[in-house]
């Protein structure tokens, strides 16, 4: 499964982050000091009332409800698509994997020699107008995917590119997939949203049809209200829902900027916020009402640089010397002062802290401001008063992120510690909306921040984010090489786990050497929520219970 697009700070992809069980000060967070857990208010169904709303907020109105497209791939749209849409499995606190038996009965590799997946539908899965989900849709979903049509403007390819031939299985409701190469993360590929046909079976639908709504859903709920005039969609119960009975009414979202998250919390006009900052829980803290939910994080922080040919940033060497410009330990230790026991940059693009594969690969990019500025003299940057100069050119470089005070911050350590090399960092914060339709993916920086969020699949993430081909996909700087390509199809081509990780490790040194993209901080999953909120707040790997999700009697 692709990873998605966060706008805020600090949310990661997979793996686990190790909070403080005590943090200095006044503040006692309590949270758990090992992987595997959550914190969500667990509460059996019969303790969670029946009825009531659940507010959450969203940083901007989703450019596509479709989560597949490219401007659809965003963590808040993906988020909110699963209390609506079919998935095949779904994960515990440690990341294992069950079958969601609400939508499939069944998921098996039959075959390794070649790769053979079979798929069966739960026969009683409908659509939310009534018609049955068959394995049309699973066939045209893989299709669309598959990157053999270029008009489909798909956010990765999850792996189809891969797929020899589909057929219908037994019936309607199974569907069997035969791979022409091996794929490692084939459980992960309907692990997100399974969309019905009418909006995969071809291009136009597929990139424009649910721009504004999405009128056709499968889950407990569904979309019942949007109204951009006041800033809010309104999922309410699904009539055709098939399985428990959602304890909730309605889950209303509503878009709020940065600044108003935690005051939202705060008097009560929302349920639950995460928390990305020291000054967050501390504003929380005390709120009666309002309990601190943690447990490990899904996403991760990062500086994306722009090596596309003609940038400023093109030569790798560069981009190389700027990223030794950058203190990473400095940006942890004011972002999770006092959140975690021990601030540490995250130094693997692939792996997370405490996840199994998980190495230092960051060393070709440690922080080094001499021997930065040694490089860029060496590269004929020169210094002339404050800012470098090459060939009349300035390395004045243009720094775009969601406005936020986690990126206020992060921006204002880089801008420091990239003048200390003569390099000038313009910073431009900006709005959610349109950041990555208009200015991230058409490559419309120097310097991009924001987060990857994914989920128990890492290895999915390699050929949409880190293989250079012609397509973007996740690949916004346009950097790369045919090394890190072959490497890429030889790592999720292998099916024994210790070897693809190993290869998965040799990807990430040579994705620092690049200079692609410096990772920075994995999310500390910490959560403010109303304290009788039933079954949600930090989920840490664990899929969420959409139908025992209330609040309690």
């Amino acid at each position: 499964m692709r990873f998605s697009k966060l706008l805020v700070v600090p949310v990661a992809a997979v793996g686990l982050l190790l909070p403080a069980c005590g943090s200095s000060g006044d503040i006692d967070l309590g949270c758990p000091s090992l992987g595997g857990e959550s914190d969500l208010n667990a509460k059996p169904r019969d303790e969670v009332r029946d009825g009531g709303n659940l507010r959450l907020m969203m940083s901007a109105f989703p450019e596509n409800f479709n989560n597949l497209n490219a401007d659809g791939n965003l963590g808040e749209t993906t988020s909110m698509l699963r209390w609506m849409m079919p998935r095949a499995f779904v994960t515990d606190a440690k990341g294992a994997l069950t079958i969601d038996k609400n939508f499939f009965t069944d998921v098996q590799l039959t075959s390794t020699d070649p790769q053979i997946v079979t798929y069966t539908l739960n026969p009683a899965a409908v659509w939310s107008d009534g018609s049955p989900i068959t394995w049309a849709d699973v066939k045209s979903q893989a299709e669309s995917l598959s990157g053999v049509n270029p008009d489909f403007k798909i956010a990765g390819k999850d792996g189809f590119d891969r797929v020899e031939k589909i057929e219908r299985g037994v019936d309607d409701k199974q569907v069997v997939f035969t791979f022409s190469r091996p794929y490692a993360e084939w459980q992960g590929q309907f692990a997100g949203p399974l969309y019905p046909k009418s909006v995969t079976a071809d291009p136009a639908a597929f990139n424009d049809s649910l721009r504004d709504n999405i009128p056709v859903t499968a889950g407990p709920f569904k979309i019942t209200s949007i109204d951009k005039a006041q800033n809010r969609i309104t999922l309410g119960r699904n009539p055709l829902w098939w399985g428990d009975a959602p304890k909730l009414d309605t889950v209303t979202y509503s878009v709020l900027d940065d600044a108003a998250r935690v005051q939202g919390l705060q008097n009560n006009e929302i349920d639950a916020v995460g928390l990305g900052t020291i000054e967050d829980v501390k504003v929380v803290y005390d709120n009666e009402g309002i309990s601190i939910r943690c447990a490990p994080g899904l996403s991760f922080s990062h500086v994306t640089f722009n090596g596309a040919e003609g940038s400023l940033l093109a030569d790798p060497k560069l981009r190389v010397a700027v990223a030794k410009g950058i203190d990473r330990q400095e940006i942890a230790d004011a972002i999770l002062n006092q959140l975690v026991d021990d601030p540490q940059p995250l130094n693997n693009h692939i792996y997370l802290n405490g996840q199994l594969g998980y190495q230092d690969n960051s060393g070709v990019v440690a922080y080094d401001p001499d021997q930065a500025n040694k490089e860029l003299d060496e590269l004929g940057w020169k210094l002339e008063g404050d800012v470098r100069v090459k060939d009349g050119r300035r390395l004045e470089l243009r720094n775009v992120m969601y406005k936020s005070q986690s990126w206020d911050q992060i921006s204002a350590i880089m801008l420091d510690n990239l003048q200390q090399i003569g390099v000038k960092l313009i910073v431009e914060p900006t709005a959610g909306q349109g950041l990555f339709k208009d200015v991230i993916n058409p490559g419309r920086f120097d310097l991009a921040n924001f987060a990857w969020a994914g989920n128990a699949f890492p290895l999915a993430g390699l050929p949409q984010i880190y293989a250079l081909k012609p397509e973007v996909e996740g690949n916004y700087g346009r950097i790369g090489s045919d090394e890190i390509n072959a490497l890429i199809e030889q790592t999720i081509s292998e099916l024994d786990q210790e070897k693809s990780r190993a290869m998965a490790n040799q990807i990430d040194k040579l994705v620092f050497a690049e200079g692609f993209s410096l990772p920075l901080l994995q999310s500390t999953g910490i959560v403010g929520v109303r304290s009788n909120l039933a079954n949600y707040g930090a989920a840490g790997l664990a899929s969420l219970d959409y139908t025992s999700i209330g609040f309690e009697k």
